[in-house]
Protein backbone atom coordinates (compact mmCIF):
# COMPACT_ATOMS: atom_id res chain seq x y z
CA UNK A 1 0.00 0.00 0.00
CA UNK A 2 2.81 2.39 0.83
CA UNK A 3 4.50 1.65 -2.50
CA UNK A 4 1.36 2.48 -4.47
CA UNK A 5 0.87 5.72 -2.54
CA UNK A 6 4.50 6.71 -3.02
CA UNK A 7 4.27 5.91 -6.74
CA UNK A 8 1.06 7.94 -7.08
CA UNK A 9 2.67 10.92 -5.31
CA UNK A 10 5.71 10.70 -7.59
CA UNK A 11 3.62 10.41 -10.76
CA UNK A 12 1.21 13.21 -9.89
CA UNK A 13 3.43 16.03 -11.24
CA UNK A 14 3.92 14.09 -14.47
CA UNK A 15 0.18 13.78 -14.93
CA UNK A 16 -0.28 17.53 -14.64
CA UNK A 17 2.68 18.36 -16.87
CA UNK A 18 0.60 17.72 -19.98
CA UNK A 19 -2.12 20.11 -18.84
CA UNK A 20 -0.27 23.33 -19.65
CA UNK A 21 -1.81 25.69 -22.16
CA UNK A 22 -0.37 25.84 -25.66
CA UNK A 23 1.25 29.05 -26.84
CA UNK A 24 -1.31 31.38 -28.39
CA UNK A 25 -1.35 31.77 -32.16
CA UNK A 26 -1.30 35.27 -33.58
CA UNK A 27 -2.26 35.82 -37.21
CA UNK A 28 0.31 37.53 -39.43
CA UNK A 29 0.47 41.29 -39.26
CA UNK A 30 0.49 42.82 -42.71
CA UNK A 31 3.67 44.48 -43.91
CA UNK A 32 3.53 48.22 -44.51
CA UNK A 33 1.49 48.96 -47.65
CA UNK A 34 4.27 51.14 -49.10
CA UNK A 35 6.56 48.09 -49.42
CA UNK A 36 7.08 46.55 -52.84
CA UNK A 37 6.06 42.95 -53.44
CA UNK A 38 9.59 41.74 -52.67
CA UNK A 39 9.86 43.88 -49.54
CA UNK A 40 6.56 42.46 -48.31
CA UNK A 41 7.88 38.91 -48.81
CA UNK A 42 11.09 39.89 -47.02
CA UNK A 43 9.06 41.35 -44.15
CA UNK A 44 7.18 38.07 -43.69
CA UNK A 45 10.39 36.03 -43.88
CA UNK A 46 12.08 38.36 -41.38
CA UNK A 47 9.23 37.95 -38.92
CA UNK A 48 9.43 34.16 -39.20
CA UNK A 49 13.22 34.20 -38.78
CA UNK A 50 12.94 36.37 -35.66
CA UNK A 51 10.31 34.09 -34.14
CA UNK A 52 12.57 31.08 -34.71
CA UNK A 53 15.50 32.92 -33.12
CA UNK A 54 13.42 33.83 -30.06
CA UNK A 55 12.15 30.26 -29.73
CA UNK A 56 15.68 28.89 -29.93
CA UNK A 57 17.11 31.51 -27.58
CA UNK A 58 19.43 33.05 -30.18
CA UNK A 59 20.57 36.67 -30.04
CA UNK A 60 19.00 39.09 -32.53
CA UNK A 61 21.14 39.08 -35.65
CA UNK A 62 19.21 39.30 -38.91
CA UNK A 63 22.33 39.25 -41.12
CA UNK A 64 23.11 35.65 -40.13
CA UNK A 65 20.05 34.31 -41.97
CA UNK A 66 20.50 32.77 -45.38
CA UNK A 67 17.46 34.46 -46.86
CA UNK A 68 18.83 37.85 -45.85
CA UNK A 69 22.25 37.10 -47.33
CA UNK A 70 20.86 35.43 -50.49
CA UNK A 71 17.36 36.82 -51.07
CA UNK A 72 14.88 34.68 -53.04
CA UNK A 73 14.32 37.57 -55.44
CA UNK A 74 15.81 38.78 -58.71
CA UNK A 75 19.02 40.83 -58.27
CA UNK A 76 17.37 44.23 -58.85
CA UNK A 77 15.01 43.53 -55.90
CA UNK A 78 17.69 42.35 -53.43
CA UNK A 79 17.72 45.62 -51.47
CA UNK A 80 13.91 45.79 -51.29
CA UNK A 81 13.77 42.24 -49.96
CA UNK A 82 16.52 42.93 -47.40
CA UNK A 83 14.83 46.14 -46.26
CA UNK A 84 11.59 44.23 -45.69
CA UNK A 85 13.39 41.35 -43.97
CA UNK A 86 15.22 43.71 -41.61
CA UNK A 87 12.02 45.60 -40.85
CA UNK A 88 10.02 42.46 -40.03
CA UNK A 89 12.86 40.97 -38.00
CA UNK A 90 13.35 44.12 -35.93
CA UNK A 91 9.62 44.55 -35.37
CA UNK A 92 9.42 41.17 -33.66
CA UNK A 93 12.47 41.79 -31.48
CA UNK A 94 11.32 45.29 -30.47
CA UNK A 95 7.64 44.51 -29.91
CA UNK A 96 7.58 40.78 -29.13
CA UNK A 97 6.81 37.65 -31.15
CA UNK A 98 3.07 38.30 -31.15
CA UNK A 99 3.47 41.70 -32.82
CA UNK A 100 4.99 40.65 -36.12
CA UNK A 101 3.00 37.65 -37.02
Amino acid sequence: MKKELALAVLLLPLMFAGCSRPAPFYPPAPPPPAFSRFAQRGFHDGVEAARRDITRGRPPEFARHGRFRNPPAPPPAFEDYRRGFRSGYEQVFHHGPESGV
